[in-house]
C-alpha cells in the first residue's frame, strides 16, 4: 500500500524517462521495470575543486554525484534540485560548503536535505536542495557544486564536481479541497481551471499537504481487487502511487463525494486539460482530505517539512 516506500515507474511517462518499479497506491497494483537512463545524461566534471592548491589532497573511497536535472531543462516552481550519491557519506559539511546556487544571479539562500534512496541502483543516498519558499516563476537557476577532492567523511572523497543551469516555468499551483470537492488551478496567480474532484474514501484517504508533480503518463495501468484498468491522463504526485487522473467509471461521484483509492479523480475532459497543462515540478496543495500529511520522502514531499527542519540537513548536519 501507499504507506511503504515504493519505486516509481517511468514506463510510458512523457516527461520523466526514469524506469523504476511502480506501486500504484490508488489502485493497489505494482509492476516492475529495469533501471533507466539518468535525466540530463552523465554528470559533468565541470567546475573547479573547492580545495585550495596549498591544501593536502584528500584520499579515500570515491563518492560520485549525479543530478536528476539536466542543463537547459525547465521545471515547475516546486521542483527541488536532486543529487544522488554513489556511497553513503558520513559527513555533509564539505558538500554543503562546496555548493553555490543563484536565482537570476542572486544568492538562493537554500539548503540541502539528505535521505536514504532506493531510486537508482548503486546510489543509496539522495540530497534535495530547496529554498524556504518555492522558486520564483520564469527564473534562471545556476548551481556550482565544487565537490571534487573534498571529504565526504573519514576515508571518503568526492570524485567529481558539477554545474547545473535550469529554469522554472510559470508558477502553476493547484489547490484541492476535500471538503468542497473542487480543484482550483492557477498559473502566475491567475485562475485557469476549476474542476470537480473525487478523492480517497475514508478507508483509503488521500494524503494531505504539498505534493509536486513527478511525471505524466498518457496511459497508466492500474490494477486491484476486482479491476484491471488502463487509465488515461495520469499525473503522478507521489512515489507510492497517488495520481491526478481521469476516472470515467466514477463520474457520478466526482464533485459530490470521495470514493477513490486515494487518487484525485477528474472527468476525462478535465483530466486531459490538466495533463496538457501540468509540468513536472508544479505544486499541488491538498486540504480537507481526512488523511495524514504526505511523508517528505514519498516523492517530492519536501515542502511538508518546516524550514527549520529542512535546514538541519536530514541524515547529516550541513552547518
Amino acid at each position: 500500500m501507499r504507506f511503504s516506500r515504493a519505486w516509481r515507474s517511468g514506463s510510458g511517462a512523457v516527461v520523466l524517462g526514469v524506469t523504476l518499479a511502480l506501486l500504484a497506491a490508488c489502485d493497489g497494483s505494482s509492476s516492475s521495470s529495469s533501471e533507466g537512463a539518468w535525466q540530463g545524461g552523465p554528470s559533468s566534471s565541470a567546475g573547479p575543486s573547492a580545495a585550495g592548491s596549498a591544501s593536502p589532497a584528500v584520499t579515500g573511497k570515491p563518492v560520485h554525484v549525479r543530478l536528476l536535472e539536466g542543463d537547459g531543462s525547465t521545471w515547475g516552481v516546486g521542483m527541488p534540485i536532486i543529487a544522488y550519491l554513489s556511497t553513503k557519506i558520513t559527513d555533509a559539511h564539505a558538500f554543503a560548503a562546496a555548493t553555490t546556487v543563484t536565482v537570476n544571479g542572486e544568492p538562493a539562500q537554500g539548503a540541502w536535505f539528505f535521505q536514504n534512496s532506493a531510486i537508482y541502483r548503486g546510489y543509496p543516498l539522495e540530497a534535495h536542495y530547496r529554498t524556504e519558499k518555492y522558486w520564483p516563476a520564469h527564473a534562471k537557476i545556476h548551481m556550482d557544486l565544487a565537490a571534487k577532492g573534498q571529504s565526504a567523511g573519514e576515508g571518503l572523497v568526492y570524485d567529481n564536481s558539477l554545474t547545473l543551469d535550469m529554469s522554472t516555468g510559470a508558477a502553476n499551483i493547484s489547490k484541492i479541497d476535500g471538503k468542497t470537492k473542487r480543484m482550483i488551478v492557477t498559473s502566475d496567480d491567475k485562475q485557469v481551471f476549476d474542476f470537480p474532484v473525487s478523492l480517497g474514501k475514508a478507508s483509503t484517504p488521500t494524503f494531505g499537504g504539498v505534493k509536486v508533480v513527478m511525471e505524466k503518463d498518457r496511459v497508466q495501468r492500474m490494477t486491484g481487487a476486482g479491476y484491471d484498468l488502463k487509465v488515461p491522463w495520469s499525473v503522478r504526485i507521489t512515489n507510492s502511487g497517488e495520481f491526478v487522473h481521469a476516472a470515467s467509471w466514477n463520474g457520478g461521484n466526482i464533485g459530490q463525494r470521495s470514493t477513490s483509492h486515494g487518487c484525485t479523480n477528474l472527468t476525462v475532459a478535465d483530466a486531459q486539460k490538466f495533463f496538457n497543462f501540468a509540468q513536472v515540478g508544479d505544486v499541488t496543495v491538498f486540504t480537507g482530505t481526512g488523511g495524514p500529511t504526505m511523508p517528505s520522502w514519498d516523492g517530492y514531499g519536501d515542502w511538508n517539512l518546516p524550514w527549520s527542519t529542512w535546514q538541519a540537513g536530514g541524515l547529516f548536519k550541513t552547518s
